[in-house]
């Protein structure tokens, strides 16, 4: 089975200088005058992450689709100067104060909108990137036609917490400096938390980290992915702002999953009015060309009747002006 990623080209990257002092790169597939659909990745992963197979079919549909490197990974902003907590203090809560949040990181995505003169999108987010897009869509209700979360979870402690053994692999994990050694590290731990029953799966988390290697350094990656980790942990329990959220939303999580509990995702459907839970028997905490067709399928029609319904809202509201 060939995984196929997006190029590591860097004629392909464009970037955003955002008024929030963040400079953030991305890329656009399909027609401009499409309806928008923003992807936005996990944690320490780059945009170059999403599956061209998944991409190319959002694009088929009829769709332009955006990707993003989040602050602190890939091209996009790295915030040197504000050094990540040793992680006994992430473990303990004990955070300094002034350090970003997923709130920060959703502003960017509505910023780059804003940039872009995309007055409204529908917005996918996995894992990490499911939690900002479930912040954008509250926080900036009007940007979002659509929300798509994806094996995420609220941050409420009591679910969607990863497994002991997971926990155990993340504390004793160990920065990788070299090429070969990073794509070891993750092989091993996507092992874990991955399906590496995959055919072709393993090659395709090696290519991966090559792709990403190109673009970034381990000097900028290893303590971004520690300053994302700390928005996670500093941001809490985002339930009280999900009730707000009145976006036609889609939730889906595997119920296999070792790193996001399915009873986060179980929680993030409770907690937004109306939102649909699609629970895929035997998915883990990845997305490859195996689940890709499922995806589609899943969140093409989504998209679509949120799409229709925002469009027979403004002929109405016209009718009525």
């Amino acid at each position: 089975m060939q995984h196929r990623f997006p190029s590591a080209d860097p004629d392909l990257d464009q970037f955003a200088d955002l008024p929030n002092g963040i400079r953030i790169c991305f890329r656009s597939y399909g027609q401009d005058h499409h309806p928008a659909v923003v992807l936005v990745a996990g944690l320490g992963l780059q945009q170059v992450s999403w599956p061209l197979d998944l991409i190319d079919g959002l694009a088929a549909a009829g769709l332009r689709v955006i990707t993003l490197d989040n602050r602190d990974i890939g091209r996009s902003t790295h915030l040197h100067h504000q050094l990540p907590p040793p992680r006994w203090r992430l473990l303990c809560g004990a955070l300094s104060a002034g350090h970003y949040r997923l709130d920060d990181m959703a502003q960017d995505v509505a910023l780059l909108l804003g940039q872009l003169h995309v007055p409204q999108a529908h917005v996918v987010g996995m894992s990490m990137g499911g939690m900002i897009a479930q912040s954008l869509a509250a926080l900036y209700p009007a940007k979002v036609r659509s929300l798509t979360s994806i094996f995420s979870t609220t941050g409420n402690k009591r679910v969607g917490q990863p497994a002991g053994s997971t926990v155990l692999r993340m504390l004793l994990s160990k920065p990788a400096w070299t090429l070969p050694a990073a794509q070891d590290k993750y092989v091993k731990f996507m092992r874990h938390i991955g399906n590496p029953k995959v055919p072709g799966i393993e090659d395709a988390w090696r290519n991966y980290i090559a792709l990403a290697w190109q673009r970034t350094t381990p000097e900028q990656a290893i303590p971004g992915y520690e300053r994302q980790v700390t928005a996670i942990v500093a941001s809490g329990d985002r339930s009280a702002q999900l009730y707000k959220v009145d976006t036609p939303t889609l939730v889906i999580h595997g119920d296999k999953d070792r790193i996001v509990h399915p009873s986060g995702g179980a929680a993030t459907a409770r907690s937004i009015g109306g939102a649909q839970l699609h629970t895929l028997q035997g998915m883990r905490h990845q997305i490859d060309e195996v689940v890709t067709p499922y995806l589609l399928r899943v969140i093409v029609p989504h998209i679509q009747t949120a799409q229709t319904f925002a469009g027979a809202e403004e002929t109405a509201s016209q009718a009525a002006a």
